[in-house]
């Protein structure tokens, strides 16, 4: 395998879980501008435990996640008192706090960066992409899960069910940060070297594109944007600047045409329906 493609694999897989950071939030109706600042904790988390600690790198990306989650379980405490814009607004200025703390912490590098960690392959971000949608696949078929869909689609039905929606929403937020903290390990671990501004509002920005294109609704709706949408850009690289115009079309269009995204909820069931006359086929026959 070339060494473009590789980078390529492991760079789509860094987004697919980027993505399902994002999914986790969504599905309690939220939409967060902060995921970039989970991701640089742990990458930073991860690789100072590497680097400076000489921990061993699955470890180092479990507690560069965990520390994410818990942060992100604490901003959420505060930010949950909010709705709408001001919820967004409080996310994006609490990752341009994360950057600009990077950018000046000295033990990480400060301004110039941090250097040295590496170790992640292809195999190790395909095990944590198949981790993860295993577990998001579980967590849909959950009572969490379900109550999350309620969340979603009705918050005061929700509350009157006696469900308890701050709890729902941090837990989804605290997920979500974790996510984003594997996806920031696994980066920082390929890259070699990060600094505070790979950590940029366009790293939040690009996954809340990657769900909505794909498909808000269904767990495979962000993978599947996520995989054209790292593969698109090196498709149209002969566009150079204009490549980001292109994207802003492709997003109206598909708000204007298909809402619900590439993949909506009604067409993963007529899937799912399809495969199992399939196997209830093959079991009579084999009857």
């Amino acid at each position: 395998m070339s060494v473009y493609l590789y980078g390529l694999l492991v760079l789509m897989g860094v987004n697919i879980l980027m993505a399902l950071s994002v999914y986790a939030i969504i599905m309690t109706d939220q939409v967060s501008l902060g995921n970039a600042g989970f991701m640089a904790i742990g990458a930073y988390t991860s690789a100072f435990l590497t680097v400076k600690l000489a921990i061993p790198l699955f470890p180092a990306i479990i507690v560069g996640a965990l520390v994410a989650s818990i942060i992100g379980f604490l901003i959420g405490i505060a930010v949950f008192r909010l709705e709408g814009l001001y919820f967004v607004m409080a996310t994006f200025g609490f990752g341009e706090v994360v950057r600009t703390f990077f950018l000046v912490f000295e033990p990480t590098g400060g301004a110039y960066g941090f250097r040295g960690p590496y170790g992640t392959t292809l195999s190790l971000v395909c095990a944590w992409v198949v981790a993860a949608i295993v577990l998001f696949w579980l967590l849909g078929r959950s009572r969490l899960g379900r109550s999350f869909d309620a969340l979603r689609d009705d918050p005061q039905v929700t509350r009157a069910m006696g469900l308890n929606v701050t709890a729902l929403n941090l837990g989804a937020f605290s997920i979500g940060a974790f996510m984003a903290g594997v996806a920031g390990g696994l980066y920082a671990h390929y890259m070699f070297y990060i600094e505070s501004g790979n950590f940029h509002l366009l790293m939040s920005a690009m996954p809340i594109l990657f769900v909505i294109l794909g498909g808000m609704y269904t767990l495979w709706g962000p993978v599947l944007g996520a995989i054209i949408f790292t593969i698109l850009p090196e498709l149209l690289r002969f566009m150079e600047d204009w490549r980001l115009s292109l994207y802003g079309a492709v997003l109206v269009a598909m708000m204007i045409l298909r809402p619900s995204g590439i993949v909506s909820r009604q067409m993963v069931r007529n899937i799912e329906k399809r495969i199992r006359r399939i196997f209830v086929k093959d079991t009579s026959l084999n009857a």
